[in-house]
């Protein structure tokens, strides 16, 4: 793996802005990056991350069958009890799963490691999808990468082709927090992808979606909603107004109630518990297991409940070495063997693997002056050469 400069496009950022992509700065300072590229070698994609991504996906679903069922994971996890049931019945249900993102440090000489899951909420899939495979064929196309430079990047079409699957064509409503370009962003794509996927697509704010009478969840027009992509994460659903509906609707959600016990930090204990050793995982334990001793003073500490990096303190020979403010913590954390993630000239990379319907379908890379990765840390497109 290579950090190689590139020559720009000259129009990029009008381009970017003509397709949609209009959140490319952040707070004035660089979002999309395309003066350098990572560079991998077609084995470093297929057998330190791409073969990893499958099989974690794997274990993470048989670690999800096991966890539905037992009142005791689920209380580790802080799942409500309320949710107890709803989470079940959607996994009975074999609910399907549309799209995750496994978050990786790689520094290419070996398997990738796992950071995390987000398994439920996930954004850069826009930027991932297309904007950097637009990129890359703009790139063969000027000579600036060879002819047969590849990446590692099926996830628009595996999107489309779940999509297809999953709502049979029928009206799929779509919804977000929009106020964030970001999320609102990620929401239009899948909206695009739904309608190459020759169904209907409707977005109905957060805010306009309402209950009927007979508790099923209906959009500003009154229309029934049987199908929900919903960019809000489950642990917030699951405590709001919302979750009251849950047990009785006929709505069926994307991602599915039983991803809520899989996008939460508990899940690197618990995979840690049930593949000790694993050589794609960090060693990581409950904050109240006393075996976190065995980390000694270098370790990660994640609120079970946490997005784009708050709350997280990385703690180096028991020193602070980054910490990140945020709203999240009240559930609990856990502790995570630190991982190498510094690249070259001190830059901070991760490694981002989509699955999409259970497949490894493509790689995304952010990049920090920092150790913990947030939603301004700079996105990096990518390219296989040999």
């Amino acid at each position: 793996m290579r950090r190689v400069a590139i020559a720009e496009r000259a129009d990029w950022k009008a381009m970017l802005e003509a397709d949609g992509f209009d959140f490319h700065t952040i707070n004035d300072a660089p979002y999309w990056v395309e003066d350098a590229y990572y560079a991998f070698t077609l084995a470093q994609i297929e057998n330190h991350i791409e073969d990893v991504t499958t099989e974690l996906e794997a274990m993470c679903r048989d670690l999800a069958g096991r966890i539905v069922g037992d009142e005791r994971l689920l209380r580790r996890l802080a799942i409500p009890e309320t949710a107890w049931d709803p989470i079940a019945a959607s996994w009975r249900r074999d609910d399907p799963s549309l799209y995750g993102r496994f978050d990786f440090a790689y520094d290419g000489t070996g398997p990738a490691k796992l950071l995390e899951y987000n398994a439920d909420t996930p954004t850069a899939l826009f930027e991932t999808g297309y904007v950097q495979w637009r990129w890359l064929e703009d790139a063969r196309a000027d000579g600036r990468l060879p002819p047969e430079a590849d990446q590692f990047n099926s996830v628009h079409d595996k999107l489309v082709a779940a999509l297809a699957r999953i709502t049979g064509g029928r009206r799929l409503h779509l919804t977000c927090m929009d106020d964030t370009a970001e999320d609102r962003g990620t929401v239009a794509y899948l909206e695009e992808c739904a309608r190459q996927a020759g169904g209907e697509a409707v977005f109905v704010r957060l805010a306009d979606i309402g209950r009927s009478a007979d508790d099923a969840f209906v959009d500003d027009k009154d229309r029934l909603i049987a199908q929900l992509f919903k960019l809000y994460p489950w642990e917030w659903m699951l405590r709001d107004d919302f979750a009251a509906a849950l047990p009785a609707t006929v709505t069926r959600f994307i991602e599915p109630p039983w991803k809520a016990v899989i996008s939460n930090k508990g899940l690197l204990p618990l995979l840690w518990e049930a593949y000790p050793g694993h050589p794609a995982l960090l060693p990581a334990f409950f904050e109240n297991d006393p075996r976190k001793a065995t980390l000694g003073t270098s370790f990660a500490r994640k609120p079970l409940y946490s997005r784009e990096g708050a709350n997280v303190t990385l703690v180096r020979d028991a020193q602070v070495l980054d910490a990140d403010p945020g709203p999240y913590g009240r559930e609990g954390y856990v502790r995570q063997a630190l991982a190498p993630i510094v690249g070259e000239a001190g830059r901070y990379v991760v490694l981002g693997s989509w699955v999409v319907a259970g497949e490894a379908a493509g790689l995304c890379l952010r990049e920090d002056d920092g150790p913990i990765t947030k939603n301004t840390s700079r996105f990096l497109p990518h390219a296989i050469l040999g």
